[in-house]
């Protein structure tokens, strides 16, 4: 007869919530939170000549490329299933009102009109629409004796909003957080034909310190001071609210939480409050913590990758934007998502 164990106990529980996942079949359809290559928004940044793909050393996987090899990468992009790009523009030439960035001839304008031409309706064409990458001082509005200036700034941004709508754009997505900016750009889009384009406003834009390796791939950093002015103070919640309701009554269409994984509690609020599709942006240092360490061997890249965008789903967000979208879909399309 065999001996008894402690482990010979009948325990009285009601509740047995493991029973959901100790099939892998059965766990899968019970999941709460799915992700899709459909809800991936993969950035890209533009730059000019030909032949050109140079990688962003902060950024493994992630390329400053001329516009016949972003539309090589666009082709790969969606035969992933990612049906999205928001492109962002390397100028050759910076000056203080960054003029670049409403030029017809703009690195940005010649990449949607070929994006357009290229991929037609099956590509969604979203520009980001600001300054600091086009001017020489790297802040995204003009400068007058160290002082940001807002409404000259919303006045050049309304004119590159509507050069991008011009050139084919099927979203815009204004990033500079000027006070004022959606409804003008609103105003100047309806008032030239382009009622029918939506504006994607990035309304709780945090001055985070996650956005180092973007400033490398765009060469954006700021020449003096910081954006602390204009974009958010981290700690501030409530003034995201306030700042999401006023890009809503402007008139924006989609309101964005930037980044994304440090600030889940906004997104999650954004969400309960607003009735609009709210998307988020997993942004550069958080796209370069998983690669560095997954190089390091301290974690598993693919496990970290899924968690942190299934957690910005879970959050509330329906529109990720994320330098993993192409990684992503690769993995989900292997897992037969």
């Amino acid at each position: 007869m065999a001996k008894s164990t402690t482990y010979d106990v009948r325990l009285e529980l009601v509740h047995r919530p493991r029973r959901l996942r100790e099939n892998p079949i059965l766990r899968s359809m019970v999941e709460e939170t799915r992700l899709s290559p459909r809800d991936f928004v993969y950035p890209m940044f533009l730059c000019e000549g030909r032949k050109v793909r140079a990688e962003v050393p902060s950024m493994p996987g992630i390329y400053r490329q001329s516009v016949d090899k972003a539309l090589e990468e666009m082709e790969e992009t969606l035969s992933l299933g990612v049906r999205a790009v928001i492109l962002f523009g390397i100028p050759s030439r910076k000056d203080p009102l960054g003029k670049e960035a409403y030029a017809p001839q703009g690195i940005i304008q010649k990449g949607v009109r070929a994006a357009k031409k290229a991929f037609g309706s099956d590509l969604l064409v979203i520009t980001d629409v600001c300054l600091c990458e086009y001017t020489d001082h790297g802040h995204c509005a003009p400068v007058s004796e160290g002082r940001i200036l807002n409404d000259a700034g919303v006045a050049i941004h309304c004119k590159t909003a509507l050069s991008h709508a011009e050139a084919g754009a099927d979203v815009v997505a204004p990033s500079d957080m000027m006070d004022g900016r959606v409804g003008a750009i609103r105003a100047s889009l309806d008032d030239a034909g382009f009622e029918h384009l939506p504006i994607l406003a990035y309304s709780a834009k945090y001055a985070s310190a996650f956005y180092g390796p973007f400033r490398d791939a765009a060469d954006s950093a700021p020449q003096f001071g910081d954006r602390r002015s204009y974009q958010m103070d981290p700690p501030n919640a409530e003034e995201a609210l306030k700042e999401v309701a006023l890009d809503i009554e402007e008139g924006a269409d989609i309101v964005m939480v930037k980044p994304a994984l440090p600030y889940l509690d906004v997104i999650r609020r954004v969400k309960e409050t607003f009735q609009v599709p709210v998307a988020a942006y997993n942004v550069s240092g958080e796209y370069a913590m998983v690669k560095a360490a997954a190089r390091l061997g301290w974690l598993d890249h693919d496990r970290a990758m899924m968690e942190s965008l299934t957690a910005i789903k879970r959050a509330g967000a329906s529109i990720l934007l994320t330098y993993f979208a192409k990684d992503a879909a690769r993995l989900l399309r292997n897992q037969g998502v």
